[in-house]
């Protein structure tokens, strides 16, 4: 009978632990009278707390752009003449759209392409903006600026929930769902566009960019050749923890997750890039900063620790120690360095090996297929004559 009472103890303290609120049924103590327990409630008394931690999951509870929507239009209204004026004479901008794969959404984007087109077609990056509820913006302007004077053709999706495009297009968010596609599907653009070498795509983004670029190198459709994920989100159910119910609530309620991680946890896998990493099968660069205070290093580090250990021969990561704080104080942006007023980068010694090895790994990876040499076995026949000038003289 003790052990009995001791079990049903032990089960009503786990499921208090665990419940928010719940009804407790309280047996008499050993030795005591037989008198019919007692019933009583978990009272709140910390109502604030109790508010605080509430998370919604009912798409009704979500919440949009409500009067920050049109500043965010006029906002991004800015950034596109911003853009189209700073291009003249440098390169080809223009706003485009496209349709989304998946369900045939509208979605915008800017392409910026070489002044002087090649005539065998130029390599092509899908740049991914971050920030979730964000858009592509001007900071990006001596970066994509760069790219453009290698010879790239870009283009900036904005995908669902990004600002600048009304409340309904932000509400629309679907954190590790639809938005993948979407930035895939401009991938059926550049096929419109008659100087882009469909056989050299590669993909980019950081933070949330770099969540979606994970998603989409992970993927077993492959139009990429390589892709880089800077300081990228990639565990929802470690971010959405350590981020807390503010962080949360934008989230849960989406119409495609309505929960959270303990309550939709064959979703959240699906949804967070370091369960699928055992899918990777062309090159991926990571970088990565100890200091970052978005998306935490404890966050990062599985994603990079795990890429090393499955993926050696195919991802290329950096782990940058205390680099020199950017936007928002702290690593997340160490590499996206730039200086307002000039709106030049910023560049420190961590932000140019960052893009250094940027600008190498994707030089490598989306060179044209005519530049690979041909592996035609002669070195297990004559080392001697496996040299790319040719054959070696007899000795």
């Amino acid at each position: 009978m003790t052990h009995m009472r001791l079990s049903t103890r032990f089960v009503v303290a786990a499921c208090t632990m665990l419940c928010s609120a719940v009804l407790s049924t309280v047996l008499p103590a050993q030795g005591a009278t037989t008198t019919p327990p007692a019933r009583r409630g978990v009272v709140i008394t910390d109502t604030a707390r109790a508010r605080a931690l509430f998370v919604s999951k009912d798409p009704a509870d979500l919440a949009g752009c409500g009067a920050n929507c049109d500043r965010q239009i006029r906002d991004r209204q800015g950034v596109d003449s911003a853009y189209a004026a700073r291009a003249k004479g440098v390169m080809d901008f223009s706003v485009v759209s496209y349709k989304s794969r998946v369900d045939g959404l509208e979605i915008p984007a800017y392409l910026f392409a070489p002044l002087s087109k090649k005539a065998a077609g130029h390599a092509a990056l899908v740049w991914v903006h971050g920030g979730v509820h964000s858009n592509w913006g001007l900071s990006m302007w001596p970066f994509v600026r760069d790219a453009v004077a290698r010879g790239y053709v870009v283009i900036t999706p904005n995908y669902r929930g990004s600002t600048g495009y009304g409340d309904v297009f932000h509400r629309k968010i679907d954190y590790g769902g639809m938005e993948v596609d979407d930035a895939l599907s401009a991938v059926d653009y550049l096929k419109t566009v008659g100087y882009v070498d469909m056989d050299r795509l590669g993909m980019m983004g950081w933070s949330h960019g770099g969540f979606i670029t994970a998603h989409n190198l992970f993927r077993d459709d492959q139009p990429f050749r390589a892709g880089a994920a800077m300081v990228p989100v990639t565990n929802l159910f470690f971010r959405l923890s350590d981020h807390g119910p503010s962080y949360q609530r934008d989230y849960a309620a989406e119409e495609g997750i309505q929960g959270l991680p303990f309550e939709k946890v064959e979703e959240y896998i699906k949804r967070s890039p370091v369960f699928q990493t055992e899918n990777l099968k062309v090159p991926m660069l990571v970088h990565v900063a100890t200091n970052d205070c978005d998306v935490f290093f404890r966050e990062d580090q599985q994603f990079v620790y795990t890429l090393r250990a499955l993926k050696p021969d195919l991802a290329e990561t950096k782990i940058y120690v205390n680099p020199p704080q950017g936007a928002g104080g702290c690593g997340h942006t160490f590499n996206r360095r730039v200086t307002a007023s000039s709106m030049e980068r910023d560049d420190t010694p961590e932000q140019i090996d960052s893009w250094n090895r940027t600008w190498t790994f994707f030089e490598w990876n989306l060179r044209p297929r005519s530049e690979f040499r041909v592996d035609k076995q002669e070195w297990k026949k004559d080392p001697r004559v496996a040299s790319p000038r040719g054959p070696v003289p007899p000795q």
